[in-house]
């Protein structure tokens, strides 16, 4: 039951579920910092239009890049971000999001995961 409410999630409610934290040191070259992640999804996207068939507006990890930060950390395609340093990514849109992981050098994520009811 869990692991459903948090992947039919309708924004602004409440919510009860496992979540995994996720500690993501991003590689820095210079003035550029890099995560080897990519999301998708966020309030202003509509859902049912996801290549990914995702089921509701939450943030979802899309791609991960192999021995990128993001795969040393343990994020994984599907994980679905539930905070970032304290913010609540049930709430944002994607826009907001990305600059939000953008502009952190290390990212405390919360996350749900399809199949984990336990850590």
């Amino acid at each position: 039951m869990c692991a459903k409410m948090a992947f039919q999630h309708q924004a602004g409610t409440a919510m009860e579920c496992l979540s995994i934290p996720i500690t993501l040191h991003k590689d820095v070259d210079g003035d550029t910092m890099r995560c080897g992640f990519k999301i998708g999804g966020g309030i202003d996207q509509d859902f049912h239009k996801s290549p990914q068939g995702y089921t509701d507006n939450g943030i979802y990890v899309t791609e991960v890049h192999d021995n990128s930060p993001a795969s040393k950390a343990g994020l994984r395609v599907h994980d679905k971000i539930l905070q970032c340093n304290g913010y609540d990514f049930t709430m944002v849109t994607h826009k907001k999001a990305v600059s939000y992981i953008k502009k952190h050098p290390v990212l405390n994520l919360l996350v749900a995961r399809k199949g984990v009811t336990s850590t």
